[in-house]
């Protein structure tokens, strides 16, 4: 059987942390940014986790079972 190929969207979108666990970015950091606030920028550019209920679904994407 052939080896399984990583989706190329979730490729770019996630990365996994030393621990395993897998980190992605914030949404609404991309345009119309005038009308939210800098504290509201400025958190939403730092990276969180995926959540747990979420993890399988990123891991299957990314061809790690």
């Amino acid at each position: 059987m052939p080896k399984m190929k990583t989706k190329g969207g979730a490729k770019k979108r996630f990365k996994l942390t030393g621990s395993g666990k897998i980190k992605r970015k914030h949404a609404f950091k991309s345009h119309i940014l005038t009308k939210k606030s800098k504290k509201r920028k400025r958190n939403l550019g730092h990276f969180t986790t995926v959540h747990k209920a979420d993890e399988a679904n990123v891991r299957q994407l990314l061809a790690m079972k």
